[in-house]
């Protein structure tokens, strides 16, 4: 075993243990957040998950609702001037933060965000408003992964690496789930079926040991409980899972239009953004005068839907009214996450179609919460793995797996043609369209090329490394040498020559890798003419520009032109 993969094993197993003790926190300050804001100024207590030590009711004060709205705004104003006067990038719902900073800024993340977001979500779900705990406890533990990996000093790669390390132990510690955890932070960075496969064992690690340090202050009991009885499905029922897949996939394709819609009107409201969240709470406390259980995180609700104690008009009213509760906390500017209002959607989908067909209320709303979650944030495997770890349901892996991948491909289907198609706007299509996979794809491109398994003769065709140059990304590849894309200039003689004609004999140090001409980019031969709008590919040694920069323009950034 090399000396790398030690001290990683090592570094997971201690983020395990920090990321689990980071989620007891914050699961404490949420708890006093609620009980001081919506039990004690609103007098309204939701029903609670009996494992978390909550009683499966709820209890209205003497002055009934009216008192919601002004917990929901004085939680969205607190948490409004928190995020926005000492760290903006906490604003929302936080995973996409971290999705952000493992693609665009190698990994780093402000060691004030981890504090500030915790505070700032507990007061936010804490007063009412209609998020989760899964961003906040994801940008928490990525935010002490990212911590730790600087006061040790460790280079990008391992940066990133363990960024994705404390979010599957914060995550593992808070939703008791493992592996589905583990599998959710290397998933949710793509949007397409790819994984960052290389994170994974350090993440199931850390998400292991998280998961055991946690048992130890609260048991190991899953979340949700559904009847001991459940029976296995029969051919029949899995005809209603498709169905309920498929109506997931619709509910999966809205979310995302819906949940960034709200957040672009509210960019266009003409009011200071500390204002904005306290907007969003008061959209949510006037909503919650009528339907109080699109409060919170709503995990007691959840459970009265497996029950069966919630009426079939109630199951579909609050399809719609949870969407546009968590849309009015988030969008606005709150802080929250969008697993558990997801989860709650798919719940009440699931609980619409088990009474609409007589089936089983338990088996369908846990198959629904599967379901529209995986569409809606493209993270299918993660999200069977985890509602069933979260709830013990392991006989409904099958008919889950079913209507998750139903769902998947209708919601892909439908939203192609649209602006926002997964609740995760960082998520990048696939490994080569990530920034910081680029540098190595172009590596393999460069060998490719000079060990001549690419034919000169044939165009490389679609190729992001163009499109990352005119970022003004600098390239370097090490012993000296630089990539650069230039342009000729107006006057050069190159102009009309061949590419690789004698008068390039003087460049010296330096090589013309490809030609990127009307968005194609071409390894050049014998017979490429320069033409006027080409872009030139150039691989420069230490003295390489001085012998092309009479003719060349540099494109990027600080070129020498």
């Amino acid at each position: 075993m090399k000396g790398r993969e030690r001290r990683l094993i090592l570094d997971s197993v201690m983020l395990g243990v920090v990321g689990a003790l980071g989620a007891q926190v914050f699961t404490v300050l949420l708890h006093l957040a609620e009980h001081v804001l919506l039990e004690g100024l609103a007098g309204y207590t939701p029903p609670g998950l009996p494992d978390e030590g909550g009683v499966l009711r709820q209890l209205i004060g003497p002055h009934g609702l009216w008192w919601i709205p002004l917990a929901t705004v004085l939680g969205g104003l607190i948490s409004g001037v928190l995020v926005y006067a000492l760290a903006p990038e906490a604003e929302g719902h936080g995973t996409d933060t971290a999705v952000k900073a493992y693609h665009r800024s190698g990994g780093e993340i402000r060691p004030r965000v981890t504090p500030l977001k915790m505070v700032a979500s507990a007061v936010t779900i804490g007063s009412g408003g209609a998020a989760g705990r899964e961003g906040p406890t994801a940008l928490i533990s990525a935010g002490i992964g990212s911590l730790y990996a600087t006061l040790t000093r460790r280079p990008d790669d391992e940066r990133r690496l363990l960024v994705l390390v404390g979010m599957a132990a914060g995550l593992s510690a808070i939703f008791r789930s493992p592996i589905g955890t583990a599998l959710f932070a290397v998933e949710v960075l793509y949007a397409e079926m790819e994984f960052e496969a290389a994170a994974l064992l350090y993440t199931m690690l850390a998400s292991i040991v998280a998961y055991v340090v946690n048992g130890l202050f609260v048991g190991w009991k899953p979340l949700f409980q559904i009847p001991a009885g459940l029976g296995n499905p029969d051919a029949t029922d899995f005809v209603w899972y498709a169905v309920l897949g498929l109506g997931s996939g619709v509910v999966a394709t809205a979310l995302p239009l819906l949940f960034y819609g709200m957040r672009d009107a509210f960019r266009r409201i003409p009011i200071p953004v500390h204002l904005k969240p306290a907007l969003g709470g008061l959209g949510v406390g006037v909503l919650a005068l009528g339907l109080p259980q699109v409060l919170g995180g709503g995990y007691g609700w959840i459970q009265e839907a497996m029950d069966g104690r919630l009426a079939l008009r109630l199951l579909l009213v609050l399809v719609v009214a949870k969407a546009l509760a968590f849309a009015l906390t988030v969008s606005s500017g709150g802080s929250g996450g969008v697993f558990a209002p997801t989860l709650f959607v798919g719940a009440m989908l699931g609980g619409v179609v088990a009474q609409a067909t007589d089936h089983s209320s338990a088996a369908f709303v846990v198959v629904g919460m599967a379901a529209v979650f995986g569409g809606a944030a493209r993270v299918p495997m993660a999200t069977l793995l985890m509602v069933t770890e979260m709830t013990g349901g392991y006989r409904l892996l099958v008919p889950a797996a079913l209507a998750v991948f139903v769902s998947y491909f209708v919601q892909r289907l439908l939203s192609q043609r649209f602006r926002y198609s997964s609740l995760y706007e960082a998520q990048v299509p696939a490994r080569v369209d990530s920034p910081t996979h680029h540098l190595e794809h172009l590596r393999s491109a460069i060998r490719l090329v000079r060990e001549g398994i690419v034919s000169p003769s044939r165009p490389l065709g679609r190729l992001q490394l163009a499109a990352l140059l005119e970022t003004g990304v600098a390239i370097g590849l090490g012993d000296g040498q630089e990539l650069v894309l230039a342009a000729p200039r107006p006057d050069s003689p190159w102009i009309g020559q061949p590419l690789l004609g004698p008068h390039l004999d003087e460049a010296g140090e330096a090589r013309i890798l490809a030609v990127v001409r009307d968005k194609r980019v071409l390894v050049p031969s014998a017979d490429t003419i320069v033409e006027p709008n080409d872009r030139l590919m150039l691989v420069l040694g230490p003295g390489g520009w001085r012998h092309v920069g009479a003719h060349l323009e540099a494109l990027q950034p600080g070129g020498r032109s």
